[in-house]
């Protein structure tokens, strides 16, 4: 019999990933979706037919329980959550309620329905903010910098603390960042690789950014839904850092952009004050010895592969629009 999974934020850039994943594993793959006018399934248009859509929310928990009183779940991953941090200044309850609270209520409908079920949450190295060392380990202490880090650091904590008190089979993913063609067009990585399409293909002539200084630990988001599989799978729940291990600026990011499509970058970027983070977290950069050690994960994409990748993608996606 095949296994059962549940992924919440399916229609996002890791919920996308995870599902081919799974169905390429054999899985039957439930995702849960929030009630919407307009739904946002451009990334999953493709596993449409493949896929079950069920209708839930992480601010309503009696929903929770009645997707998992249905399904019957061996695993359950929680990808859903107010994910773009600048935003979560401008609704710091609002990201509280589904990235640290909507993580309480999952655990809860577990608890509730079948303690057997593995789960994962979505932590992310944001939670670090004003780091204490680098490179940053599963042991490194929390300092968090936005609302969406503080919230992060709750649904992670809440994690281990069900799992402890419950003996739930629940994980952390402490991922860093990862991107893709299916990155959202408001992550600094999609935003480049966009802008850099457009000026290629003429439609503008610059592209504003905020702080060009700040470090990130980029990797490839088809390589991390790897090795969220990989934790359920162990014979003991544990929390991994998932990183490539090394750290570029937003600099780096777009001359690499830019340079692909034989351009200066000097020429078309400004710099936009307003674009600047209240509090900036300057310096991530993943220590993922321990998943490469115990998951035998490895990262397969390169920074520059990576950002060749989304901006190719871009201009492919401009040309037809246009």
């Amino acid at each position: 019999m095949s296994k059962r999974a549940v992924i919440t934020g399916i229609t996002g850039q890791d919920g996308s990933y995870l599902a081919e994943l799974l169905l390429e594993k054999g899985y039957e793959v439930i995702g849960m979706v929030r009630h919407a006018s307009t739904p946002n399934l451009w990334r999953i248009e493709h596993l449409l037919d493949r896929v079950q859509l069920r209708h839930a929310d992480l601010l309503d928990q009696l929903s929770m329980i009645r997707v998992i009183e249905e399904v019957h779940p061996h695993e359950f991953y929680n990808l859903a959550a107010m994910s773009f941090v600048p935003a979560s200044w401008d609704q710091p309850m609002l990201t509280g309620e589904f990235n640290a609270l909507g993580v309480t209520r999952i655990l809860d409908a577990i608890r509730e329905v079948d303690t057997s079920i593995r789960f994962y949450q979505a932590s992310s190295s944001e939670m670090f903010g004003k780091v204490r060392e680098v490179p940053q380990t599963e042991a490194t202490p929390f300092y968090p910098r936005s609302p969406y880090g503080v919230a992060k650091v709750f649904g992670h904590h809440i994690t281990v603390n069900y799992r402890e008190s419950y003996d739930l089979f629940a994980v952390s993913g402490i991922l860093f960042n990862h991107e893709s063609p299916r990155r959202g067009l408001e992550f600094v990585t999609r935003k480049v690789s966009d802008g850099v399409a457009r000026i290629k293909c003429g439609l503008t002539d610059s592209l504003s950014l905020g702080n060009l200084d700040a470090r990130r630990d980029w990797g490839f988001a088809g390589d991390y839904v790897r090795a969220m599989w990989a934790m359920l799978q162990r014979d003991h729940a544990d929390d991994y850092v998932i990183a490539t291990g090394v750290s570029r600026s937003v600099k780096d990011l777009v001359r690499v952009a830019f340079a692909h499509v034989g351009l200066e970058w000097e020429e078309w970027v400004r710099v936009d004050k307003a674009l600047l983070r209240p509090a900036e977290v300057d310096h991530l950069t993943g220590d993922s010895s321990k998943a490469r050690r115990e998951l035998n994960w490895v990262p397969t994409v390169g920074f520059e592969q990576l950002i060749d990748l989304m901006v190719d993608a871009d201009i492919e996606r401009t040309k037809r629009k246009t």
